[in-house]
């Protein structure tokens, strides 16, 4: 079990440093990550919603697709969530390349 969380860890770590840097594709696979439960990531589709949602921004169109699709699960409040979680973290990292 440990090594299933450090697995999903390093996944998480690696590709949020890859999407920091502007990276569409690491932004999109964070978004499957959490919204299939890829390599022992817990499923958390306000968290897919938001890395999808960022993909779609930065120009992936499968962000737009998957967004779409993660959306019809989950409640109002929870995409409304997962947008002003993606707000902020477009902030952070905005700031952060400036």
């Amino acid at each position: 079990m440990a090594s299933s969380f450090r697995s999903a860890q390093f996944l998480i770590e690696s590709r949020i440093n890859d999407a920091a840097n502007g990276d569409a594709d690491a932004l999109f696979e964070l978004g499957i990550a959490y919204s299939s439960g890829t390599d022992g990531v817990e499923v958390n589709l306000i968290e897919a919603h938001k890395w999808f949602n960022l993909a779609a921004l930065a120009g992936n169109d499968r962000g737009h697709e998957c967004r779409a699709e993660v959306s019809e699960d989950m409640t109002a409040r929870e995409i409304a969530e997962a947008q002003r979680q993606a707000r902020a973290w477009m902030m952070e990292n905005t700031r952060r390349a400036a």
